[in-house]
């Protein structure tokens, strides 16, 4: 699990492409921090797997699942990715929760400045945009971040100086593909709602799973 907290800006050394596979050399300086083969690290949102470490550099092993969700398949040597490790138990939250699980890929529509803060606005397909509400959260390239306006094709999120300074977010333009995982809530949520737990006897009549009818009688 992770938070959306990004804790470093790392470089991909070198892409080593298979069939339909490929193999991620990753340089870091704070995530490889009593790095172990086994752990878990977030590359731009993208929860991988340390397969190989080597010096200041570690290697993980990416399906092609992963590269037909996600935007690591743009990769190339010398680019610039998020990182986050996944979070210690004794961690703070400061984020959301995060499982580094993409839904899919949206793209940067446009970029504005509003005082100190920036304006990203995501188009992105509507088997995305439905979980997505105001006020609600999304991460954007692994970056927890809070939707503040919604249209039928796109959502913006405000971003602070920091965060542009501290991401990839900041050498984005419009048009280039981000990965995008929506809050889980949502997703478990209508998985209950259509697929209420089936009924096996009477005993078990009353607790057939969440329903509209179950949450109107309980004041929702």
């Amino acid at each position: 699990m992770f938070t959306g907290i990004i804790e470093e800006v790392g470089k991909i050394t070198a892409v080593i492409k298979g069939q339909r596979s490929s193999q991620l050399w990753v340089q870091g300086a704070v995530t490889m921090d009593d790095l172990k083969l086994g752990d878990s690290v977030a590359v731009n949102g993208v929860c991988l797997t340390v397969s190989q470490l080597s010096g200041n550099k570690w290697m993980a092993d990416v399906m092609s699942e992963t590269l037909n969700r996600s935007n690591l398949g743009d990769l190339k040597g010398g680019s610039a990715v998020n990182l986050e490790r996944a979070m210690p138990a004794n961690g703070r939250f400061g984020g959301h929760i995060v499982a580094g699980h993409i839904d899919g890929t949206g793209h940067i529509v446009q970029i504005t400045k509003d005082d100190n803060a920036v304006i990203f606005e995501i188009g992105a397909p509507p088997k995305i945009l439905r979980y997505i509400i105001e006020k609600g959260s999304i991460a954007i390239d692994g970056i927890s971040l809070t939707v503040i306006e919604m249209t039928s094709v796109s959502f913006k999120v405000s971003i602070i100086p920091h965060t542009v300074k501290q991401t990839i977010l900041g050498i984005k333009k419009p048009g280039d593909p981000v990965n995008l995982e929506n809050d889980l809530v949502g997703k478990y949520i209508e998985k209950l709602l259509m697929n209420p737990a089936p009924k096996t006897d009477r005993h078990q009549e009353k607790s057939a799973g969440v329903t509209i009818d179950f949450l109107t009688k309980a004041g929702f």
